[in-house]
């Protein structure tokens, strides 16, 4: 049971992660572009799907398609994920430049990282919460002792512990990365 406790918390953990990536520093970053959606012949798909993604410098995406009618539906798509992009192309690719960030972009995208945190933080909480009631229903049944709970409410605890600083060093990071990029 702590196990499953632990991987819960593990997801949580990454969930959170990925959210924080998907955040713009100030540096070029393909991840920058997974919100994005493309209408490839009447459904929605990832850009990866229809092209391949690459970051020859810090201000600059590069987008190939694998088919060079996409192109429209590329750029119409980057631009509706409204992520503050102007996509240009010469016919073969699409460039994305990466605008600098303001002071108040920065700090904008700072609250939205630690906002991002505390979600995950409130995700960890809840795990923990639903594992200490799963153990209290097993020693109300007498299927652990109280000391067995007792044991077992500390090492999720210690779980709980762990995962909130882990997260807490992740927005750390994704904060410093944001006002030094």
């Amino acid at each position: 049971m702590i196990k499953q406790c632990d991987e819960k918390m593990k997801q949580a953990i990454e969930a959170t992660r990925h959210e924080l990536m998907t955040l713009r520093t100030g540096k070029a970053t393909i991840t920058f572009l997974d919100p994005v959606r493309v209408d490839y012949y009447g459904s929605k798909v990832p850009l990866q799907q229809v092209a391949n993604l690459s970051v020859p410098d810090a201000r600059m995406i590069l987008i190939s398609p694998w088919d060079p009618k996409q192109i429209p539906a590329i750029e119409k798509a980057i631009r509706e994920a409204n992520l503050g992009f102007n996509p240009a192309n010469d016919g073969r690719v699409v460039r994305v430049p990466v605008p600098a960030l303001t002071e108040e972009r920065r700090k904008e995208l700072c609250k939205k990282a630690r906002e991002i945190g505390e979600k995950g933080k409130i995700a960890i909480r809840h795990i923990r919460h639903e594992f200490r009631e799963e153990l209290e229903k097993k020693e109300k049944n007498k299927e652990i002792s109280e000391d067995d709970k007792n044991e077992g409410f500390e090492k999720i605890q210690k779980l709980h512990d762990k995962a909130i600083e882990d997260i807490q060093h992740s927005v750390t990071n994704k904060e410093k990365d944001i006002m030094e990029g």
